[in-house]
């Protein structure tokens, strides 16, 4: 995965240079989460839902990284009638069900599928990756409880806990404390990791795990609490919550590929 990792880290920087579009913090926090779903677990029954569609640059390189969309596709990103737009749109793009981005949906959307699966007899498991801001949002709570009462154990949800969002530290806009506390409240199996280690998200995300040989249980969603770092893998623009929001300048890409080609 090193080598898939690299390459598609670097593939992102380009892309997001060359159209002059920020939210690359965000996408650099849950890429290596999207990338060992796609080649490490997600079978041909699966969905993914990706409920922070700010992180659309992400998937679409994770897609790239596959072969389901082209290096000239990658070119058209945010650009006047792309099919590859600043937050993924419904048409278009490979495996993709809903357009994403109004956050605070995709649980719900993401819920829905499961129970779908189950009325219909129809095998496979729902991912959804979210951001830690959306659990800001009440919608989520609901969707969640939801989830936890209708026992969807199809459900699996990814947090990507970087600990920043649009103005500020996900602790001061809204402080939920110990997030993987709180979810142990409800009906949920909650495992906590490293959200840029493949062989740990692999491992979360597996129907057993070494310390434990049990199945996940077919009645309890399952939530992956996954600490880290907006901006990982460029030093310039980890912790900071400005790369939220900033495109790259010419000397900023070539630092940040510098440094990447580096490792």
């Amino acid at each position: 995965m090193d080598q898939i990792v690299s390459e598609a880290r670097l593939r992102l920087l380009r892309m997001h240079y060359e159209s002059k579009v920020g939210h690359i913090g965000g996408n650099l926090s849950c890429l290596d989460m999207l990338l060992t779903l796609s080649h490490r677990v997600l079978g041909a029954h699966d969905r993914l839902v990706l409920s922070k569609g700010h992180a659309a640059g992400a998937l679409y390189v994770t897609l790239w990284s596959r072969g389901l969309l082209s290096d000239a596709d990658l070119t058209t990103f945010h650009q006047d009638h792309t099919k590859l737009a600043g937050h993924p749109p419904v048409d278009g793009i490979p495996g993709l069900l809903f357009a994403t981005g109004s956050l605070g949906h995709g649980l719900g959307l993401a819920a829905g599928l499961a129970l779908a699966k189950r009325l219909k007899g129809e095998p496979g498991r729902v991912f959804c990756v979210m951001s830690d801001g959306e659990w800001n949002e009440g919608s989520t709570w609901e969707a969640l409880a939801f989830a936890a009462h209708h026992g969807l154990g199809a459900l699996t949800f990814l947090i990507d806990l970087n600990g920043l969002q649009g103005f500020g530290t996900t602790e001061a806009v809204h402080d939920l404390g110990p997030l993987a506390d709180k979810l142990r409240t409800y009906r949920v199996e909650v495992r906590e990791i490293d959200g840029h280690d493949p062989v740990a998200i692999e491992q979360a995300l597996a129907q057993s795990r070494p310390d434990r040989p049990l199945a996940i249980s077919q009645d309890r969603p399952l939530a992956i609490v996954a600490r880290t770092t907006k901006g990982h893998g460029v030093s310039f623009m980890e912790h900071r919550m400005e790369w939220h929001y900033l495109p790259l300048t010419e000397e900023q890409y070539r630092l940040a590929i510098a440094e990447i080609a580096a490792r």
